[in-house]
């Protein structure tokens, strides 16, 4: 019997980066710096609910949904199926980077996958929230931009996709019944006004002449590129405490926010995936509801919370919010690598410790009468649990915008070194501040065996 044809192997290195803590851990920046490596930038889960801030030359970006390798001339950029798109957002977005003299749509590639967030789906998720907080429930800390009730919609195969908007009858029958369903939700239990169906349909027809020629299929897009040599850098939204399955539930997105949906959320396999790259601040911070047991009290001048949150200038890159701080969570940080198969990772914001007489981190906690060295699995756990700290001196003097290893303080390096060897993956990479220079490189993920 002849033997058939060996597969031919892929020639391109794929990265795939991560937060590993409550998402805002810097990954924008990150991937912006990486892409000087890579041909495309990937997307694969979330909405705009999630937003990354790109600092180049001191000129500040904040993208949402279009990936960050649009800050690079000639990066290909692929929105991936596992996103869900609000489209009257993206066209927004886009038009604000051609304002700033960027070239957008010959380079961006939506997939025709991608579940549309429509008006209906923002209605429901504001009304939601209300409701939850007049009756004492409590909030989730959502953003109010329908990505929970899009990906609902989603799961249970009644989304309308990117691709109806090619087939205007089928998109208006579809919507018909759509709005059926969610207008007796709204007016009936949540007491909100229904979404009308014209200028909802009108609308969507308008943005769908826009974004026609932006439409792909993106799975075989990235997979070609792969093919003929592309390195592809696969950006994840939020962070791994926030996905939908690993993180503090039901304080979480919508998504799954960790690596394995890197394959899933862009449609290619998982044996594209060869290095992945998570990313972890300093110190902790989140936005929103849920539990954090590393968290600082940040309302008093000259506490370390209130360090954190102004030195760092912690606030939501869409939604504005202030986001809560702590110190460093190590334990919680163990579960993330485990949940991603984390290759490296990188450390960023450092620069934010300096001047602090001395630095705190939690290696584990004491739930009643145990003691643990890793995050629980249940929010109210994690609610209860007291950590447990390992203290560290302080560093006199600056580390911002430090690109060499060695020009680190002593403790700076020490710091590092003891959370590195607790957590057990290696720091490849230390960001000393916002700018894209502002870098240390220990060992680079596309040149790394």
């Amino acid at each position: 019997m002849q033997q058939a044809n060996a597969p031919i192997p892929l020639r391109g290195r794929n990265v795939v980066v991560v937060g590993t803590q409550w998402g805002d851990e810097g990954k924008g920046k990150v991937v912006d710096w990486l892409t000087d490596h890579a041909q495309g930038v990937v997307r694969f889960q979330g909405g705009h609910n999630a937003g990354h801030t790109l600092v180049i030359r001191g000129v500040k970006t904040a993208l949402q949904l279009i990936p960050s390798g649009i800050m690079r001339d000639g990066v290909a950029c692929y929105i991936g199926n596992g996103v869900v798109v609000d489209p009257t957002h993206l066209l927004l977005e886009i038009e604000r980077l051609e304002k700033a003299g960027l070239d957008v749509r010959s380079r961006l590639y939506l997939s025709e996958s991608c579940p549309l967030i429509l008006p209906f789906h923002v209605a429901l998720d504001n009304a939601r929230e209300s409701l939850r907080e007049t009756s004492g429930a409590g909030k989730i800390g959502t953003t109010g931009k329908g990505i929970g009730p899009a990906y609902e919609d989603k799961v249970a195969r009644r989304a309308l996709r990117v691709q109806d908007l090619k087939h205007p009858e089928r998109f208006a029958a579809r919507l018909r019944e759509l709005l059926e369903l969610h207008n007796h939700t709204l007016t009936g239990y949540l007491k909100a006004p229904a979404v009308p169906f014209e200028p909802t349909f009108e609308h969507a027809m308008r943005v769908a002449e826009i974004l026609r020629p932006m439409l792909a299929d993106v799975g075989y897009r990235i997979h070609q590129a792969s093919r003929e040599g592309a390195n592809l850098l696969f950006e994840g939204a939020q962070g791994t405490l926030l996905d939908i399955d690993h993180g503090t539930y039901p304080y979480v997105t919508s998504s799954n926010c960790v690596a394995g949906n890197a394959a899933a959320g862009s449609g290619v396999g998982p044996d594209m995936l060869h290095y992945i790259l998570g990313i972890t601040k300093a110190y902790t911070t989140r936005v929103g509801s849920g539990p954090f047991p590393t968290e600082l009290p940040m309302d008093e001048v000259g506490t370390v919370g209130h360090h954190l949150s102004t030195v760092g200038q912690e606030r939501g890159t869409v939604t504005g919010r202030a986001r809560r701080c702590g110190w460093l969570d190590a334990a919680a940080l163990k579960r993330s690598i485990i949940i991603n198969g984390i290759s490296g990772l990188c450390i960023t914001k450092l620069d934010v410790l300096d001047g602090l007489k001395e630095i705190k981190v939690c290696m584990g906690y004491t739930l009643g009468s145990q003691s643990l060295d890793i995050l629980p699995l249940d929010a109210d756990e994690i609610a209860a649990c007291q950590p447990v700290y390992e203290t560290f001196p302080g560093w006199e003097g600056s580390t911002a915008g430090i690109t060499q290893w060695d020009q680190l303080p002593l403790n700076a390096r020490r710091y590092l070194e003891r959370v590195q060897s607790f957590i057990g993956a290696p720091i490849d990479m230390v960001s000393t501040g916002p700018d894209r220079d502002h870098t240390i490189l220990l060992r680079h993920p596309y040149q790394s065996a």
